[in-house]
């Protein structure tokens, strides 16, 4: 006798007997059974967004596409995902059935990074893809930009810009407000310090942020927080000042 087919044989009914039990376990009809409970999920980015599970249970409710007391068997979670998906802030939604009548939400929504506030009154948010977002009661600690901005330009250059700076606990705790000038070119209000920080021309932010860093560290440190009015870092290899 060949042991050793015996073996393998042993094994792949043992493994076939598995698999149609596993299959029958995972598959069980799901004829009268209801959805009793919703979980939801939102994905968390570098900054709060504006979404709360409440705001997604509202959703739910007012479009009438609540799972809860549903057959769980008529639930469409196609539909309950292109609903969400239409949402303002809603980027992604992906809805899936569990065991014992719950229905899982999982929420990638629109992450705001920067709030602009330009000199034609307009006021809204940009998302991390530089897209502008509709108004809302919602508030988060993001940095505010005034003055001379338009769309394209806050799409453009005011977005890469918001990214980068949230990449840094440093800059993301000190930046408080930018201010854009007639020229395109940007300058900075930092929260420690009685200066103004001129960036320039919003190109090679990071290198003019980390040039930026290096003085506060070694330089502001040793002289003072206060002892200038205005510190320019727009050309690159040096940083000048103004006393007050």
């Amino acid at each position: 006798m060949n042991w050793k087919k015996v073996a393998y044989g042993t094994i792949n009914v043992v493994l076939g007997g598995y698999l149609i039990l596993a299959m029958t376990a995972f598959n069980i009809p799901d004829d009268g059974q209801v959805c009793k409970k919703v979980r939801i999920n939102i994905e968390k980015g570098v900054v709060d967004g504006f979404l709360t599970e409440a705001d997604i249970k509202f959703m739910l409710n007012h479009d009438a596409i609540s799972p809860i007391g549903q057959s769980m068997e008529k639930i469409n979670l196609r539909v309950m995902e292109d609903i969400l998906e239409s949402k303002e802030l809603i980027e992604q939604a992906e809805c899936y059935k569990a065991q014992d009548g719950l229905v899982c939400i999982d929420i990638c929504q629109r992450i705001p990074v920067v709030r602009v506030m330009n000199d034609q009154g307009e006021d809204f948010y940009l998302d991390n893809h530089g897209k502008p977002m509709p108004g809302t009661d919602y508030s988060c600690n993001l940095i505010v930009c005034t003055g001379r901005i338009n769309k394209q330009y806050a799409e453009k250059w005011l977005a890469p810009f918001a990214n980068a700076v949230l990449l840094d606990p440093f800059w993301k705790n000190q930046i408080v407000q930018l201010n854009v000038l007639t020229d395109g070119s940007v300058e900075m209000i930092p929260r420690v310090g009685g200066h103004v920080a001129y960036l320039g021309q919003p190109t090679g932010v990071v290198k003019k942020l980390e040039r930026l860093k290096k003085f506060y560290r070694y330089g502001l440190t040793q002289a003072g927080w206060n002892k200038y009015t205005r510190v320019s870092v727009e050309f690159d290899n040096q940083i000048v000042c103004k006393r007050k």
